[in-house]
């Protein structure tokens, strides 16, 4: 009885430290945006701002050479728009595989699944050449036309309409309802959860990604917003509560469609088959 009890205690031990551990650099930012130049390399650390100030959240919006409201829009135009084409052609391409098989369907998804084990950066270089032949450098278009090859997404919403009884489209097929109709009104009601985790994942992804913007778009009025905080860490490298006022209204919007989305994700991932 006494080793059960040593365990469990060890256990939620373990777990609140993984806990503190995970939020305390936020909180730390959290704390650091409002505090001034001087207080914030204070020692000992004080996390609760003696004199709270938003003078960092001043110095963000006052930036000059950058706008980080028009860098937010951008941000916030891209991550729609590439979710909206990762799940469109991922969601039609699950829905071949799982319900309209062919001959060689079987091959040509493990094959399309093996592309996932490539590393994003190795295929910078050719997709950046592609984007240079076709002259969509420094463009929106060229910043999303590679989402339209999204492997994961294919997978999870894949393995989700395998669940869907077959019954149901057989039904429809008798009642004439074409195969668009089908997929439109039959097949996407049922997978909602899943659907809506795919669009939580990838509205995410193309949020905080920073690379691939950062070598497509050269214009300083097209860049998004993770790309100007990495230049902010340049300008204002001793400015930490600059550049942590930065960092929390960069997070802060993703953090509310999580929090807002997150029992979608729950159900999506149960039902995508991943455990």
């Amino acid at each position: 009885m006494m080793r059960k009890a040593v365990r469990g205690v060890l256990f939620y031990g373990m777990i609140a430290l993984i806990i503190l551990m995970t939020i305390m650099p936020f909180l730390w930012m959290i704390s650091s945006s409002f505090k001034g130049e001087e207080a914030i390399r204070t020692i000992p650390i004080r996390w609760i701002p003696e004199r709270p100030t938003l003078e960092g959240y001043q110095r963000v919006f006052n930036m000059q050479g950058f706008s980080f409201t028009r860098a937010s829009l951008n941000s916030l135009f891209l991550a729609v728009a590439s979710t909206a084409v990762e799940v469109g052609s991922a969601t039609m391409a699950a829905f071949v595989f799982a319900k309209l098989p062919f001959r060689g369907s079987g091959k040509l998804f493990g094959l399309y699944l093996a592309t996932m084990m490539i590393p994003g950066t190795v295929t910078m270089v050719p997709n950046y050449i592609i984007l240079r032949v076709l002259g969509l450098l420094d463009t929106y278009t060229g910043l999303v036309l590679p989402k339209l090859a999204y492997a994961f997404g294919v997978f999870l919403m894949r393995q989700s309409m395998l669940a869907v009884n077959d019954a149901y489209m057989e039904s429809a097929f008798l009642d004439g309802a074409t195969l668009a109709r089908i997929f439109r009104s039959i097949m996407l009601p049922m997978v909602v959860p899943t659907l809506a985790t795919m669009t939580l994942l990838s509205f995410m992804g193309s949020w905080n990604s920073y690379l691939w913007p950062l070598i497509v778009l050269t214009s300083t009025d097209k860049q998004t917003l993770q790309v100007v905080l990495g230049n902010m860490n340049g300008m204002y490298k001793n400015n930490e509560h600059v550049l942590m006022a930065g960092a929390v209204l960069t997070i802060l919007p993703i953090l509310v469609v999580y929090l807002i989305s997150q029992k979608y994700v729950d159900q999506g991932i149960s039902l995508g088959g991943l455990k």
